[in-house]
């Protein structure tokens, strides 16, 4: 799978420009999103300066977005919700609250995000990965006599 290059910013204009063709008409986007506040803003900045498309978007975090879109289910309000960690996204798969996609870049993503797709029957796709931290006791490591970890 070669290596998946493009930004987060390219993702969410990828994503965004994915919306229902009832949003495109409308000429109005209704986003949810669950990662960073700022991330959120310039991917929807860039949509809008690309596309012409306003995006109307919330920032909220993955437990307040699924309540929405169960919420919702009966008479769907949002065209989209990108951002934020996997679970969620397969938990609204799973409950029926999300609708299949398949992108063009498929092919251009890893092995793992292809396969979560498929997984999904097409409904969630990961893009990036990356690291939130740990944490170590420094006492407890040297009241074990153990090294402080270096990495994963």
């Amino acid at each position: 799978m070669p290596v998946f290059t493009r930004s987060l910013h390219a993702l969410a204009i990828a994503a965004l420009a994915a919306t229902t063709g009832g949003a495109r008409a409308q000429g109005v986007v209704n986003a949810l999103c669950s990662t960073d506040a700022p991330w959120c803003e310039a991917a929807a900045a860039a949509f809008t300066r690309q596309t012409g498309i306003k995006v109307n978007q919330a920032h909220k975090g993955t437990g307040e977005i699924g309540a929405q879109l169960r919420a919702e289910a009966q008479n769907p309000k949002t065209d989209i919700w990108w951002g934020g960690t996997g679970d969620p996204f397969l938990q609204a798969a799973e409950a029926g609250l999300l609708d299949a996609y398949r992108p063009a870049y498929i092919n251009d993503l890893h092995e793992w995000a292809v396969r979560q797709y498929a997984m999904s029957g097409n409904q969630v796709g990961g893009f990036y990965t990356s690291t939130i931290g740990f944490g170590y006791n420094t006492e407890l490591l040297k009241k074990k006599g153990l090294p402080e970890p270096k990495c994963w």
